[in-house]
């Protein structure tokens, strides 16, 4: 029994136990727990206001908890300074782009390698030994995410003249070239017509199989969520209300009421 249980947390990548933030008399996040496992694309849906985003922030460190602990593998990613983040594993893309409009894609992505090769970086600036290497191997993870995205054609091009969907994916680019264990996409089908929401939704299958890479996953977009997510998590005013694989989120009276009200939970 005991090696199960062990078997059972070492499967888990993210942990996030007791989660709660308040900000002055508002509960943002009200005792939030539940686990990411390693592998899977892992849903966070609930209705506007709900803590989702408050949630990512905290993840991102952008917030700090109130109350409670997260822990990414054997880190407590909730005592871990802000500027640590990405080093320690964790990539985001965020619901409004967070691009450097007046730079090339290439220049975009590289800046994702930051996080591994920063030192690299000031070696090369001051012309140290060993900074080519450094440099080489930064290169080459910005071009391996380029063309894993489908990007290659647009890598010289200035993001701001690109296309709203392409610039998602130059976003989502320079995430995966900090080679992240964890995935953190923010709402990526905002924003995106039909063709686009179908296109990501293979990608983030393709993200998730090729490159065995956890993801957890905000969204709106239901049929996206219910498509791509192994299991589901539903908050709604700062607390949990769900927890389960989709069909069985779907189907939750909770859930239903949250986004339909009492009628429609009744029905």
């Amino acid at each position: 029994m005991t090696m199960q249980n062990e078997n059972t947390r070492d499967d888990v990548l993210l942990r996030v136990e007791n989660v709660s933030v308040r900000f002055g008399g508002i509960v943002a996040l009200d005792g939030v727990s539940f686990d990411v496992r390693r592998g899977e694309v892992r849903g966070l849906i609930g209705p506007n206001g709900a803590g989702k985003s408050t949630l990512f922030n905290c993840l991102s460190r952008l917030y700090q908890c109130d109350n409670g602990a997260i822990h990414l593998g054997d880190t407590v990613l909730s005592q871990q300074p802000r500027h640590r983040i990405a080093a320690l594993g964790v990539g985001r893309t965020f619901q409004n782009l967070a691009l450097f409009r007046t730079m090339t894609v290439r220049e975009n992505v590289l800046v994702g390698t930051h996080a591994h090769h920063h030192v690299g970086f000031l070696k090369d600036a001051l012309g140290f030994p060993g900074a080519g290497r450094a440099a080489r191997e930064a290169r080459e993870k910005a071009e391996h995410a380029i063309d894993f995205m489908g990007l290659a054609p647009f890598a010289d091009k200035v993001v701001a003249d690109l296309p709203f969907g392409t610039q998602k994916r130059v976003e989502l680019a320079r995430a995966l070239a900090t080679e992240p264990s964890l995935l953190l996409l923010d709402e990526p089908a905002c924003g995106l017509n039909h063709e686009e929401l179908v296109g990501l939704g293979d990608l983030i299958l393709d993200i998730q199989q090729r490159l065995q890479m956890t993801v957890l996953l905000v969204e709106h977009h239901m049929s996206l969520v219910m498509r791509v997510c192994q299991r589901i998590v539903a908050l709604n005013f700062g607390r949990k209300i769900a927890d389960g694989t989709p069909e069985e989120v779907r189907n939750h009276p909770d859930v239903i009421r949250a986004y339909l009200g009492d009628e429609g939970a009744s029905t």
